[in-house]
């Protein structure tokens, strides 16, 4: 619990390995997270090759510690495998349809954040790279995934070497509902995030790229329209690849 509350991001590591030892031993305790129907929907690529690293990168806009981390772990919604075993079984699987996928992406993000708490409780350090959605055509180009299987998430690993500041996050009753949804006043956005518009390093943010407002950072530069709906096509477009739709 201590490490929840402490948890940063790291980007900056030694130039010290994750044991395979290790590794495997954290990959199989995060296996006990909860899944759908028991069927584990997902599966992980680790990847400790440098030239494989090199050729991921630009699916993750360059961030240097794709290639600077010892261990780089692809996180996959996978139902090829549970497909197979049907199939295998005299069984007539169904699971080429959206549904699936989420369910398949539900459980492989569940796993996901079990391990970076395991990996956090032995002090390893990890980035959670929201690109991977981003870009999953190169990924899956690179990693060489077959039918029914989409990267849904990456994570830099090893051990750190820099102590981040915590990030700000919003107060609990910005997220939690009483019984019912209650829709949000003008006045509770105001309070909700007062805090982290007032952060001196937010306000240097707002300035420096002449913007009127935090929320004009988010809409205007890093999370745009035109970005959001390029990508969802893109990654629509995956899913048919992939056999999901």
């Amino acid at each position: 619990m201590k490490s929840l509350q402490d948890r940063t991001t790291i980007r900056k590591y030694k130039k010290k390995e994750v044991s395979e030892k290790l590794l495997n031993r954290l990959l199989e305790q995060a296996s006990r997270t909860q899944t759908m129907g028991n069927l584990q929907l997902y599966s992980v690529v680790v990847t400790r090759k440098q030239d494989i690293k090199v050729r991921l990168a630009p699916a993750h806009f360059n961030q240097p510690m794709v290639t600077e981390a010892p261990v780089l772990l692809t996180i996959c919604a996978d139902f090829r495998r549970t497909t197979l075993w049907a199939e295998q079984r005299k069984a007539q699987p169904g699971y080429d349809n959206f549904l699936s996928f989420l369910n398949a992406a539900t459980d492989a993000l569940l796993y996901t954040q079990t391990f970076c708490n395991l990996a956090e409780e032995e002090g390893l350090g990890y980035c959670f790279l929201g690109t991977t959605i981003y870009n999953p055509q190169q990924i899956i180009d690179t990693l060489q995934l077959p039918n029914l299987v989409v990267p849904v998430a990456t994570l830099t690993l090893g051990w750190p070497n820099e102590t981040p500041q915590k990030t700000d996050r919003l107060p609990l009753k910005a997220f939690v509902h009483s019984e019912t949804f209650h829709d949000y006043t003008a006045s509770q956005i105001d309070d909700f995030y007062r805090y982290k518009e007032q952060l001196k390093e937010n306000l240097e943010f707002v300035r420096i790229n002449q913007k009127e407002t935090l929320a004009q950072i988010y809409t205007d530069i890093r999370y745009t329209k035109q970005a959001n709906e390029t990508m969802s096509e893109a990654f629509l477009e995956v899913l048919r690849r992939q056999g999901f739709l």
